[in-house]
């Protein structure tokens, strides 16, 4: 049997490294181990995976462990609630790590931008999103994390895949000027709904390959208020409302929807509006294609002058450069 054979999963499994599994944890799922093409029950679902059996997988040079498609809604549901730990866990490769969080935050984030979403966004929805950000905090003030993770950066623009790129970027700008824990996560919050509102254009107006019209631009401009309406009921804090709120505005005050700007404008909306613009440039929109990570920042500095913080805008190519992303 060549080796290509031997790579192949069958559908009704996928892998996973065992040191994800994290001690004392339960989850709603089975693990397997695989002996050619048949996969062996090792632990049951709703079993403990103690910490000597998790090492001794890896020291064996089991690399990974399987688990059935069918069980992936509970695997899903334990990443989440142990996301935190299994971030921070140095054993685990940093490439792994990051992919994990990519996915995991993508799928909540996804599910939380759904096209049928209620005229407030959902208090389960908010919970997973809030429990993201929390989890995720101090793995992305790793300088290392943002390299990790560009690999796993989508740039085929999504409303959903945006905001957790955006959330990304601008968690890397606030952790580099030093902004207290408690406020980055409610300005990581604000940097993950910053276009919640979205949801409420219609998607013939976003998915439009042509110019729009004023009226149609408009449309568009109002996402930011109504991104602030979606999440009224949620107990969300007014440094998290005015990310959403302002995150169009400008440091030349002539921006959307207030038209403040300068000092005004607190660091976290300019690093959000930094990170906004950044990721829309590079990602493959209906109406313009992926510009290359050196082309966008270079539009961003001679043809939209007076809408950054300057300052803030070189940190976030020094960042962008020590990721190899710029």
């Amino acid at each position: 049997m060549s080796n290509q054979e031997r790579k192949w999963v069958p559908a009704a499994f996928f892998p996973v490294s065992p040191l994800i599994l994290v001690p004392e944890a339960m989850g709603n799922f089975s693990v397997y181990l695989r002996q050619d093409n048949d996969f062996v029950l090792y632990a049951k679902g709703g079993e403990k995976f103690t910490e000597a059996q998790r090492h001794k997988l890896f020291e064996s040079g089991v690399s990974e462990v399987y688990v059935q498609t069918t069980d992936k809604p509970g695997f899903d549901d334990y990443v989440e609630r142990n996301l935190g730990g299994i971030l921070m866990d140095e054993s685990l490769p940093l490439k792994e790590r990051s992919r994990l969080f990519y996915e995991t935050s993508n799928s909540v984030v996804r599910e939380a931008f759904s096209e049928r979403l209620p005229p407030r966004l959902a208090e389960d929805q908010f919970e997973r999103l809030s429990n993201v950000v929390k989890q995720s905090m101090r793995f992305l003030k790793d300088a290392r994390a943002l390299r990790a993770i560009g690999p796993f950066i989508s740039h085929d623009y999504r409303t959903y895949t945006h905001s957790l790129q955006v959330f990304v970027y601008a968690m890397s700008m606030l952790a580099a000027v030093g902004v207290p824990e408690d406020e980055l996560y409610e300005y990581g919050l604000g940097a993950m709904l910053h276009d919640i509102g979205k949801t409420r254009v219609p998607r013939s107006i976003l998915n439009k390959r042509g110019a729009l019209t004023p009226q149609e631009r408009r449309v568009v401009m109002t996402h930011s208020v109504q991104g602030v309406a979606l999440c009224a009921n949620l107990g969300i804090s007014q440094r998290t409302f005015n990310c959403i709120l302002f995150h169009h505005e400008r440091m030349d005050g002539k921006g959307y929807p207030s038209g403040i700007g300068g000092e005004d404008l607190h660091i976290s909306v300019r690093a959000i509006s930094l990170a906004d613009a950044y990721d829309a440039l590079t990602s493959n929109r209906p109406y313009a294609p992926a510009m290359r990570p050196y082309d966008a920042l270079n539009l961003m500095r001679h043809e939209m002058q007076g809408a950054f913080d300057m300052d803030l805008f070189k940190l976030f190519i020094e960042i962008l450069s020590g990721a190899a992303l710029a």
